[in-house]
């Protein structure tokens, strides 16, 4: 005999597969809205305006564009982004991008340094290579070996000083196993100093600028490039450069980036997530709902100690952002009119 249980199983594989493109088909979203650029923060609005020649003006592929913008980014002095960025707690720059186009290509680079444009290099290692992710020293060997000139390692005037300041509150002496050396752990705090959550005036420690894009072909792609947490642990890799966290494209469905402490985005696979809830019919601001929804599950608590914000984009052109604490904008550019800063909705 059929039980209830059996039919509904094989009831299910005889329903047709649903594709993201018949659900906004029978939604009630408007027509694409394209060409389009959102960016991370009020700083993103200038990367849109790189962007935006490209996709409007040239009439340009979304992966060129957002590339141009978060190389615009790269070349400013930035607390978090680019080689002009904050160091590590040992005094070194390192660099984190990725990149990912309209057919699910990839390319990723971490802990880069003396490379201008990282996000150039994940560029490349995408479309020249058969890997996703190359890191530090082979990172930078790959970046010389393709041309990528090497700068100096020269901290910029303002990371100097920070850093700076940070050597002298934290009483850090960046000596080879100085963790192993000290004695007195109440002063040492297991292998501490590690990053301050918040810059002394209060600002978070994280200024990813994450970039993500629809063509007038209909086609999406993204970027995500940051120096990382200022005076983190030298070898720290957040989100920023990893494929389904920091960033990720989907094609028929949406593009997702962010800005944040990256070790909670990667526990929940934050954009993959995100793109999946748009592939099951939510709109991008309700998919970044439920991925920052996720993180604060895993410890209530400690959310309330960190910022953490996400920005999407679906196939129709429509936007939406939504963040753990107030304070997350962002930059959006659709029209000509110089684009716009939003500030997101938050959790707490």
């Amino acid at each position: 005999m059929q039980t209830r249980r059996n039919f509904l199983r094989w009831s299910a594989l005889g329903l047709p597969f649903v594709s993201f493109s018949q659900i906004l088909a029978k939604s009630k979203m408007p027509v694409a809205t394209k060409p389009i650029v959102v960016s991370t923060w009020d700083s993103g609005l200038p990367v849109n305006a790189v962007a935006w020649k490209i996709l409007r003006e040239q009439n340009g592929r979304a992966l060129d564009a957002v590339e141009a913008g978060a190389r615009s980014i790269e070349d400013s002095i930035n607390c978090c982004v680019g080689l002009g960025g904050n160091p590590d707690r040992d005094g070194i720059v390192t660099l984190d991008a990725c990149i990912m186009d309209e057919k699910s290509n990839c390319g990723s680079v971490a802990g880069l340094s003396y490379i201008k444009h990282p996000i150039s290099v994940a560029r490349k290692v995408m479309e020249t290579t058969p890997h996703v992710m190359l890191v530090g020293d082979g990172a930078l060997q790959f970046a010389l070996a393709n041309g990528f000139p090497k700068e100096s390692g020269k901290l910029s005037k303002d990371a100097d000083k920070a850093y700076k300041a940070w050597l002298k509150k934290s009483e850090y002496k960046p000596i080879i196993n100085i963790e192993q050396q000290q004695i007195n752990a109440k002063k040492t705090k297991g292998n501490g100093p590690f990053a301050p959550n918040k810059f002394e005036d209060g600002s978070p420690n994280h200024d990813t600028m994450g970039t993500i894009a629809l063509d007038a072909a209909g086609n999406l792609s993204g970027a995500c490039t940051t120096s990382g947490m200022a005076f983190k642990l030298h070898g720290r890799v957040g989100d920023s450069p990893i494929i389904g966290a920091g960033l990720f494209v989907d094609n028929e469905v949406g593009a997702v980036t962010g800005s944040g402490q990256g070790e909670e985005v990667i526990r929940v696979a934050g954009a993959a997530l995100i793109v999946e809830m748009m592939r099951m019919g939510k709109s991008p601001k309700e998919a970044c709902k439920v991925a920052i929804e996720r993180i604060v599950k895993i410890n209530p608590e400690k959310a309330k100690t960190f910022q953490v914000g996400f920005i999407a984009i679906n196939k129709a052109g429509e936007y939406g952002a939504y963040s753990l604490q107030p304070g997350f904008s962002y930059s959006v550019t659709m029209a000509e009119d110089g684009g716009k800063v939003y500030m997101a909705d938050s959790y707490l």
